[in-house]
């Protein structure tokens, strides 16, 4: 992977980072309910449940490859239309919501991470997502484990970051979701598509 292709991920995973998921709404809800350090321990989980689903998602598309070199194309294109089909759902979905009801169970660390872990492997959408947009920066002419390595390192990373600064602003982003939550998702979703179109041909 060149610096550019990485600079490229690098912006790409920041969009979709902020996007609205079932992880970053998890981590919003800890934040508000628990504060940011206790939220720590759901995006510390839910960091390491994306990296175990990167990791799958690499395993299947490193054995396409070594059984058929030109899938590549058909897997950047198949999945820029999977990345535009994910932005006219988020462009036409509603407006998310934080449900802040009090939490009458003890707020342990290890149930808060494992809550953010479970979060992130038991969506099967996930796994097709990865499978779709990881393909759009791998280079077949360099190491795949190092590519994946450094994608899944850096997804991981940018995904705690955000959504630890998110736990951090909990208080102050519902209201904005509440008031503005319509136009941040056809934002969003508008994200998407470009990248779908851009993406495969880049």
């Amino acid at each position: 992977m060149t610096l550019h292709t990485w600079l490229l991920y690098l912006i790409a995973v920041t969009g979709l980072s902020i996007t609205p998921g079932p992880n970053t709404l998890l981590a919003l809800t800890h934040g508000a309910l628990h504060g940011h350090r206790k939220a720590l321990c759901t995006i510390a989980g839910g960091a390491l449940g994306f990296t175990l689903v990167i990791g799958l998602s690499m395993l299947g598309i490193s054995a396409l490859l070594k059984a058929w070199a030109p899938a590549l194309v058909l897997l950047k294109w198949a999945g820029g239309a999977y990345l535009v089909y994910l932005g006219i759902q988020l462009w036409r979905a509603p407006a998310v919501t934080l449900r802040l009801a009090p939490d009458t169970r003890s707020a342990r660390g290890t149930r808060l991470f494992g809550q953010g872990l479970l979060s992130a492997v038991s969506n099967p959408k996930a796994l097709l997502f990865f499978g779709a947009f990881l393909p759009q920066f791998i280079d077949p002419a360099r190491s795949l484990a190092l590519q994946f390595a450094v994608m899944a390192a850096t997804f991981a990373a940018m995904e705690f970051f955000v959504e630890y600064g998110l736990a951090r602003a909990a208080h102050r982003i519902r209201p904005f979701l509440e008031r503005a939550g319509k136009r941040f998702n056809k934002v969003c979703g508008g994200l998407f598509a470009a990248m779908g179109i851009a993406l495969p041909s880049a």
